[in-house]
């Protein structure tokens, strides 16, 4: 629904965002019965990026499988309602300005309560990849509260199903890993909840880059532009979004660690094997109808959630040392973490090479950095190959820093620590005003093709005449 201002409102539901997609061509409706085994995840890997998926009845299961909703920059602009130029700067806004969210007492996500758990059974949950180790959830929340101060954290982790009740989950160092390491100090489980099927403001929201004791649902909120509607667990006090599709309620057992693994991750490998945290799941809600949301490990919504978020914060971080950085984009030839490009307006010499080190400090993932000036288009790999073949020189344009911490999901490092590298490939502010001057048909954007090409004519008739 248009507001005031005749701007399109953000989208604040699953429900509401699939009628969006359906309206503009962009949900593709399969036939009956997918196979939960490689078949769902081929299909969405087909139309990844052209179409959302809905699968009824998959493998035979009442509850349908959904693909593939935020695997397009265009389609996230739709949903937050803005142009996608604006996308980094909507989120930078909503993580400045949080809203708490509301909790109420009755949601929809409550409506059928399973304490009897055999996940298989009840939810319709994929084997993506060949050498996955089974059935995955790849599109849970997981929320996690401090056990100290009791805010919570969301965030996305892959779970393997390892039992009727038992989840392996690998938590890498962040905040539900601290959480985890307070509450086993103590000889606690924690108490998390995976929640499956929300819209996809919350989905991008959950991957905010955010400090310790920042609940990322609240940038939720802000991005709804209203509070998000919450409601308490059943076997604790963790708050989930009250209108989401499906929770898994359960807890990170102590002192456990069992085999978890391999799982095809977003650097287009598999994460090793090795021994995991553990969960023991007590309680399935959900709602009647309810929908399970799965994402493709390495496809194109997988990539872009986690990297539109970064690319928010780091440019954020950047701008507060150097002003005059435009624009970033974490490329998808570097899966949306690896590779940045950085825009800038320059002002002197050496400046680009501060950048690059500001870049390579406010993400431990991102390895390599491309700086380029403003007349550059970072959101086209071509433009930033060209810049480099012609404004950037090895011996005096190349930064390298050896063995830093980076991703331990990139295969060619040594357990995450590896090297990273910096190219500087803006014009130098000396040259001659023709030495870097890019050539330009005057009249080449305003020519109407349409009127300018003959499709009825052929080039022979025309010879003949």
């Amino acid at each position: 629904m248009p507001n005031g201002n005749n701007a399109p409102e953000p989208i604040r539901t699953l429900r509401d965002w699939l009628d969006h997609l359906a309206r503009h061509d962009r949900l593709a409706v399969i036939r009956p019965n997918a196979a939960l085994r490689f078949e769902i995840a081929a299909i969405a890997k087909r139309l990844d990026g052209q179409k959302a998926t809905f699968f009824p009845n998959p493998g035979g299961h009442k509850i349908p499988v959904i693909s593939g909703l935020v695997s397009n920059r265009q389609w996230i602009a739709d949903a937050m309602g803005v142009e996608p130029s604006d996308v980094l700067a909507k989120f930078q806004d909503a993580a400045l300005n949080p809203l708490p969210w509301q909790e109420v007492k009755d949601a929809p996500v409550q409506e059928v309560v399973e304490r009897e758990v055999d996940l298989n059974a009840q939810l319709p949950i994929p084997t993506h990849n060949e050498f996955d180790n089974g059935a995955y959830i790849t599109a849970g929340l997981m929320i996690a509260r401090n056990p100290r101060t009791g805010v919570q954290n969301v965030s996305i982790h892959r779970c393997q199903i390892s039992g009727p009740n038992r989840i392996g989950v690998l938590l890498l160092p962040r905040h539900t890993h601290m959480f985890y390491e307070m509450a086993e100090k103590n000889g606690e489980p924690l108490r998390v909840a995976i929640v499956i099927g929300v819209d996809p403001l919350t989905l991008l929201a959950s991957q905010a880059i955010a400090p310790i004791d920042f609940d990322e649902l609240t940038i939720a909120g802000a991005l709804h532009g209203r509070p998000l509607r919450v409601v308490k667990c059943l076997t604790s006090d963790v708050c989930v979004p009250a209108d989401a599709e499906i929770v898994v309620e359960g807890r990170l057992l102590p002192e456990l660690r069992e085999m978890e693994g391999p799982f095809g991750e977003f650097p287009q490998y598999y994460g090793e094997p090795a021994p995991r945290h553990v969960i023991e799941v007590d309680a399935i809600t959900r709602r009647k109808d309810a929908m399970f949301h799965t994402i493709n490990g390495g496809g194109l919504e997988h990539l872009l959630l986690g990297g539109i978020p970064r690319e928010a914060t780091l440019l954020g971080h950047l701008r507060r040392s150097f002003p005059n950085v435009l624009d970033v984009h974490l490329a998808r030839g570097g899966v949306c973490r690896y590779h940045l490009y950085v825009q800038i307006k320059k002002r002197q010499e050496g400046e680009a090479k501060n950048i690059m080190m500001g870049a390579f400090a406010g993400h431990y993932d991102v390895k390599h950095v491309i700086v380029v000036d403003e007349d550059v288009n970072i959101h086209d790999p071509a433009e930033v190959e060209w810049a480099v073949a012609t404004r950037f020189q090895a011996d005096r344009d190349l930064v390298i820093i050896p063995e830093s911490q980076g991703s331990k999901l990139d295969p060619s490092t040594r357990q995450g620590v590896g090297a990273k590298m910096g190219m500087d490939a803006t014009k130098p502010l000396t040259a001659a005003e023709m030495v870097f001057k890019r050539i330009r048909v005057p009249g080449e954007e305003s020519v109407d093709l349409a009127k300018a090409v003959d499709a009825d004519k052929d080039w022979r008739s025309l010879m003949a005449q």
